[in-house]
């Protein structure tokens, strides 16, 4: 026992002894080649026991020297980046983020190595698990602490953007290179994302960058998990949970957090990759609702920067992909807020398909998007429709017109007209969705109008689109052109039926490919939104599909039968098949992050501290 009465032998050592002089001491002994003392000193500081008082005396002696830590103690400085600073006392964090400030001003070439060490802190520490001798550690879900470190985190990297500047040109590199492997926990990606975007508040100039970096993830677990793949895995799910409710029926009694906890398990999507895909929706959409209001109401100018920043990105990344199902809803969400931003993405589509410098891929999937954007925002007003059906038609007629003065022999050849026969599919699918709008009020007006766009010379033209429009497209814009007698497809489509001629896919070498069911390879971006918790905020906005009274009208087709309940959809089946394949085209955010449905936009709040 010593004179303190404490057992000397039993008893662990008081962590705030430390071994060696001062670090400007030891700084100088290494300059004249005695690096004991530096060894030792890196040695405690990489104690995972250390304690605050310990950080706190040392950072206060790194920043009296900090001019010394010139790149040739690039270990040491590493050493002290690695030191357990976040979620600390408060004394500990204050006293680190001078150090930091410190550090970047006096040492920039040490900046990245700061700001990596910053953004590794965005998702929650890793906790190691294993099973069976398998390793399944991931990110710590129960963390409560994860707010308060992500302020944290995020105080430290305003403070280094402050001292420098230059910083957002070395950040979006070091967020790419850091953004978690997409097949990590939807809570690992989720709070990444968040922490992404909350950057965006304070650091504006790399919006564009981050947007895209963000997207372009979410892209690819898009394109990962096809509508066929999660709609079956919703239906196993369904019948799972039925045949459990049925094997518990009679045993007990559902109570209050039973039903609870059944609800909770419905909101999550049975297939795992939209599964992480919807948590990153709501998050995006979140953050989309909270950067254009400002205390509930709508700010413009803030919106149309976002919309200009979103549309980049659509540009670049969503509209040349095939097949994506979800993430372009982004901007349908975005467009309605104001009529004018979703009239302005209709004429940014409209300029692409009428372009004849852009590939013709990517008119096609303009049209696409026209079409489908057309039939299925409830947000766009009649006018709007009737004034993009009218630029549609004038250009179709144009067209036209200008193959039969051409004085050659017009045949139906898609890799010539791919864009007009993309147009007048749009155009006939607006139609199938919209029609009723445009006749309801004053039939005879409606009925004029669609007399007007002369959608006879259309169906009859020697281009011939219904050839190769979708069939299911096809047939039903003929059921209601019919019924309202305003043009008679059916003896065009069966002279299609009876002369199943090739129709040329590729002029390369003259090869005939016989017609498919889908030769335009057709896509419609804004078909059923499937994900759960983050289609809430699509659900109000979106058309859904009516049957049609008249729909015996139909030539039937066997073995394609389904309810309501199985699709929003009249394509019967008919559209492309991608499974698996990715491609090009042939306030809320004031979160506690306690659980990922939490999520919103970013908090600001913090800039305050500074």
């Amino acid at each position: 026992m010593d004179a303190d009465g404490r057992d000397f032998l039993n008893s662990p050592p008081v962590k705030t002894v430390r071994f060696g002089g001062s670090v400007a001491e030891t700084l100088a002994k290494h300059k004249q080649g005695d690096s004991g003392d530096y060894e030792l000193l890196k040695h405690q500081l990489a104690d995972p026991d250390i304690k605050d008082a310990q950080i706190i005396n040392w950072l206060q002696e790194f920043r009296s020297c900090v001019t010394q830590l010139t790149k040739d103690h690039e270990q040491l400085i590493y050493t002290i980046l690695r030191l357990p600073w976040v979620g600390r006392s408060q004394a500990v964090v204050e006293e680190y983020m001078s150090f930091l400030s410190n550090l970047v001003s006096a040492q920039t070439v040490y900046l990245c190595a700061c700001l990596k060490m910053v953004v590794s802190h965005f998702t929650p520490k890793r906790v190691t698990i294993c099973e069976g001798g398998v390793d399944i550690s991931d990110s710590d879900d129960e963390d409560e602490n994860l707010p308060r470190n992500f302020d944290q985190c995020h105080q430290a990297l305003q403070l280094i953007t402050r001292y420098v500047p230059s910083t957002s040109r070395f950040l979006v590199p070091i967020l790419q290179e850091n953004f978690p492997f997409v097949q990590k926990s939807s809570r690992t990606l989720e709070c990444y994302v968040h922490n992404l975007l909350r950057v965006t508040m304070y650091i504006s100039s790399i919006r564009r960058d981050v947007l895209e970096l963000i997207v372009g993830k979410m892209l690819k677990l898009d394109v990962t998990a096809s509508r066929s793949d999660i709609e079956e895995a919703e239906e196993n799910a369904v019948q799972n949970q039925q045949a459990e409710e049925q094997t518990e029926e009679g045993l007990f009694d559902m109570d209050e957090d039973m039903s609870a906890d059944h609800r909770s398990r419905m909101a999550v999507m049975a297939h795992p990759v939209a599964e992480r895909l919807d948590t990153l929706m709501a998050v995006l959409m979140a953050y989309i609702k909270d950067v254009c209001h400002v205390n509930g109401s709508l700010h413009v100018e803030r919106t149309k920067e976002l919309y200009r920043d979103l549309l980049s990105v659509f540009d670049k990344l969503i509209l040349p992909t095939h097949a994506s199902c979800h993430v372009q809803y982004t901007l349908f969400y975005l467009c309605s807020f104001r009529l004018a931003l979703a009239e302005a993405f209709l004429d940014h589509l409209w300029k692409i398909l009428q372009s004849p410098s852009q590939p013709a891929v990517l008119r096609q999937a303009a049209a696409g998007y026209l079409g489908s954007f057309l039939a299925r925002a409830k947000f766009i007003p009649l006018l709007t429709v009737r004034a993009c059906l009218d630029l549609l038609l004038s250009w179709i007629h144009s067209y036209i017109d200008s193959q039969d003065s051409s004085g050659r022999q017009t045949c139906c050849d898609i890799s010539l007209h791919e864009p007009f026969y993309t147009a007048c599919q749009a155009v006939f699918y607006t139609l199938i969705f919209r029609h009723r709008a445009i006749l309801e009020g004053n039939m005879k007006k409606g009925l004029e109008y669609l007399q007007s766009l002369n959608l006879e010379r259309v169906v009859m033209c020697q281009l011939n689109p219904l050839k190769v429009c979708l069939p299911s497209v096809t047939s039903m814009f003929a059921a209601i052109t019919r019924k309202y007698q305003v043009v008679f497809c059916y003896n065009v489509i069966e002279r299609n039926n009876r002369h199943v001629l090739p129709v040329v896919r590729s002029s390369a070498g003259g090869d005939y490919v016989t017609t498919n069911t889908n030769p335009l390879d057709s896509f419609f971006p804004f078909d059923p939104y499937l994900l759960k918790r983050s289609g809430q905020l699509i659900e109000p906005l979106y058309q859904v599909w009516e049957e049609l009274a008249d729909t015996e009208l139909l030539p039937t087709k066997t073995g394609q039968q389904g309810s309501k309940e199985d699709e929003d959809d009249f394509l019967c089946g008919d559209a492309p098949q991608t499974e698996g394949i990715v491609g090009m085209t042939p306030s809320s955010f004031d979160s506690n992050l306690c659980s990922p449905s939490s999520m919103g936009s970013p908090p600001v709040t913090f800039q305050r501290l500074l």
